[in-house]
Formats: C-alpha cells, structure tokens, sequence
C-alpha cells in the first residue's frame, strides 16, 4: 500500500532507543506510562470541561508525548509484548475519546450546539480510523497510512486548545478523520481484492 502521511509515525530509531533507556533506568515500565498518559489525558477533559484551554493544551500534549515513549522503553527493556501493544492501544482510544467528550461538555455548556455535535462527528471519525486499522491487520494487511492518524489529530487539538481555536480544531477533526477513515476503508477494499485476484 502506498504511504499517505502528514507526521511521522514514531521517533527516529536513534532518539527513541536513547528516550526508552533513560526511562527505563527509572524503573518505570511500558505499562505504567501507558496508565500515566491516559490520566494526564483525564486531567486534560477536565480542564477542557472547566474551560481552562490553554493548561488543557499544556497537560494534553505532555501526557499524549508519553505515547511515544511507552513504546520506546518497551523496545530498550525487550518488554515489548502482544498485551502491553494492545494495553496501550486500548488506553490510547479512551484518552482520546474522553478528551474528546470533555470538548463536547465545553462547548455544550456554552449553548454551542453545532460545535458540540461537530466534536461528536470527531470522535467518530477517531474511532472509525482505528477500526479500520484494526480490520485490516485481521485480514493480513498492513496498515499505518492514513492523511490525519493519531500524530495529526494531536497536534490539531493540541495547537487548537493552546490558541483558544478549539471551534476550528474540532472542525478540522470531524472532517479529516472521518475523510482518513474513508481513505483507510479504500486501501483496505483494493488490499483485499487484490488478494482475492487469481
């Protein structure tokens, strides 16, 4: 499949070696910064919630940081394995989904209606770009490409919370993710009748 992106998936090799074998000298594993992020991210929604957007943005994107991290320190410490991938991954969809909800309650409390239902078309989006990876991989492909992954949405919501943009954020959320779930259910559907072809 070709390769679609915007951000880089991870680190480059030799930064993310030098991040996982300092953590790791902590005694920190994989799985306790995976459960770290997903509360910084907690704290995140509720700042959101409470309209503090700029340490919301602060909090969000130091804690959505550790995603990379936790993965890195697995690979140093050779802790990397099928649970903690999936313990992460689990972890990843519920910080953002409940970040997500806190900008639904942010802007529902303000009588911003359409703004609150753009942020649910947002959440679907998250949730339908990680679905289709997840089909894709049960059907043997490959699939990392996508025009707004995680990387992208958290830069947006980040950068978006940061400048008081929250409403162009969220809009550019709805669209681009539900537009990369679209693009990943493509790839998908010519993966497998390319397979399926005598």
């Amino acid at each position: 499949m070709p390769r679609l992106e915007i951000l880089p998936r991870k680190l480059p090799q030799g930064a993310s070696d030098r991040i996982g074998r300092g953590v790791a000298r902590l005694g920190i594993t994989p799985n306790v910064i995976s459960i770290i992020g997903f509360a910084g991210n907690v704290g995140a929604a509720l700042l959101i919630g409470s309209g503090e957007l700029l340490w919301a943005g602060v909090v969000y994107l130091f804690f959505s940081a550790l995603d990379m991290v936790d993965g890195a320190v697995a690979r140093a410490t050779n802790q990397a394995t099928p649970y903690g991938a999936v313990f992460d991954a689990v972890l990843d969809r519920a910080s953002e989904a409940i970040v997500l909800g806190g900008c639904a309650w942010y802007f529902g409390a303000r009588g911003e209606y359409i703004q609150a239902a753009v942020t649910y078309a947002a959440v679907l989006g998250s949730v339908a770009v990680s679905y289709m990876r997840a089909r894709a991989e049960i059907n043997g492909l490959f699939m990392r490409e996508g025009i707004f992954r995680r990387q992208e949405r958290v830069a947006v919501l980040g950068i978006g919370l940061l400048t008081g943009w929250l409403a162009v954020a969220m809009w550019l959320l709805a669209v681009l993710s539900n537009v990369t779930a679209i693009q990943r259910f493509w790839l998908i559907a010519r993966g497998l009748r390319e397979g399926e072809a005598p």
